[in-house]
């Protein structure tokens, strides 16, 4: 057969990225290649996000621009395990539909569509994919430890779209990490829905060992962990990261409120008080801490959002992000009564933000005088500045470290940084 090419979208998060990323490692082993122009395609893929009204709004015109160019057209992802029923008939122009489990069928799906054949498989049939072609900077790399959720949040569709928490086999995780290791990989980000909840659904709690095996692999390189649920946070994770150097003093911890009401009707094990005890500890260990908050959810009330307020103003997170309460299908809290209405939930999102904004940028300013180990990503396109990131500055989520010297540095190397100057979400420093 004539060489196929493919055009890939990856929408979402890191967790979908990886999803992608093994779809082009089996797309590699067949006569596909990968080209950078929609419009040379003969196959276009789009891995799409399902998982709020937002991240589905765009998973769409992303469907009907892609089915501009003529080419086959191939829709994944978490759209597609939830609604792949509904979208066969709303959108005539997708070729294939692939759910979250079934990647490994992709070059079968592609082969399909070639052949003028419609597909469609959402079965969950995937084990633990293997081949992977990385889409992120040479140095950088996301390994997930499990997939799917139990936790159950009320306005949550994540375990509908994935299923249950399915945690790997650790043997399989270090594997990948070693092969990525030794391919030159020196920032490692270990991510699941939840990450404290490794290991449990086989009868045992294992973050904490697998950040002991994890750190040893990556001793000259940095081990990041995103995704803790507060209530997961136990002092034996805390304590397995204080304990390496190289493990990144940084948590990723998805408060999403502090009002006890709200928090209760979310179905969420954290309260104000359990919140805030964390939040204290590991500020007083020395973390950076990001969070993500929703307002506008049923039922919330202008006391509840002050109390948000209070706890954002008392706590300072490093890094934070709002989301506007999205309605999602299936969920208990679709149905829920008292609708926050959406110029409120846009007014409180507003607030929340530029009140944020002032918090990190004082903490920026506390950085300056400090030196910083940074670890070099490459030149910024617009201002061709050297750029990084400091232990507590996440890829592609938080803000960015500026770099002013004469050097050339490499991408994957680390330097000490003197930070001179502070903005509301990135540094400016130079070298020591």
């Amino acid at each position: 057969m004539d060489r196929v090419y493919i055009y890939v979208v990856s929408l979402g998060c890191a967790k979908n990225r990886i999803d992608t990323e093994h779809m082009l490692g089996l797309l590699a082993n067949s006569n596909a290649a990968i080209t950078s122009e929609p419009s040379e395609a003969d196959v276009i893929i789009v891995n799409t996000c399902g998982f709020i009204g937002d991240a589905k709004e765009e998973s769409i015109d992303t469907i009907l621009e892609m089915s501009g160019f003529g080419a086959k057209l191939v829709v994944t992802g978490c759209l597609s395990q939830r609604y792949a029923g509904e979208l066969v008939s709303e959108l005539p122009e997708v070729d294939a539909f692939l759910g979250v489990s079934s990647y490994s069928k992709i070059n079968e799906a592609i082969s399909a569509v070639l052949e003028e054949r419609k597909y469609m498989c959402i079965d969950r049939i995937d084990g633990d994919l293997v081949d992977r072609v990385l889409t992120t900077p040479s140095h950088l790399a996301y390994v997930r430890i499990a997939d799917g959720c139990s936790n159950r949040c009320s306005y949550c569709a994540i375990p509908q779209i994935r299923g249950d928490l399915k945690s790997r086999d650790k043997s399989s995780i270090l594997k990948e990490l070693k092969d990525l290791r030794d391919g030159g990989i020196k920032e490692a980000v270990l991510i699941a829905q939840d990450t404290t909840m490794y290991g449990t659904d086989t009868g045992k709690p294992m973050l904490p060992e697998l950040i002991d095996e994890a750190a040893e692999i990556m001793q000259d390189g940095w081990l990041r962990i995103l995704y803790c649920y507060p209530e997961g946070i136990t002092d034996e994770i805390i304590d397995a990261m204080l304990k390496h150097d190289n493990v990144c003093k940084y948590m990723d911890i998805p408060m999403q409120h502090f009002s006890d009401g709200v928090l209760k009707r979310m179905n969420r094990r954290n309260t104000l008080r359990s919140s805030k005890r964390i939040v204290n500890k590991l500020h007083k260990k020395g973390f950076v801490l990001r969070t993500s908050l929703i307002v506008g959810f049923p039922g919330e009330t202008q006391r509840d959002f002050e109390i948000m307020m209070e706890c954002v103003e008392e706590l300072r997170f490093e890094r934070l992000g709002v989301f506007r309460y999205s309605s999602e299908d299936g969920t208990p809290a679709k149905s829920m009564k008292n609708k926050v209405p959406r110029e409120v939930k846009k007014e409180r999102y507003q607030k929340v933000m530029a009140r944020q904004e002032g918090i990190s940028q004082q903490l920026c300013e506390q950085k300056i005088g400090k030196v910083m180990r940074v670890i070099v990503d490459g030149v910024d396109e617009e201002t061709g500045i050297t750029i990084g990131r400091t232990m507590g500055q996440a890829p592609q989520i938080d803000g960015i470290t500026y770099i002013s010297t004469k050097d050339v540095l490499t991408p994957g190397t680390f330097a000490d940084v003197l930070i001179s100057k502070a903005y509301e979400y990135d540094l400016l420093g130079e070298i020591e």
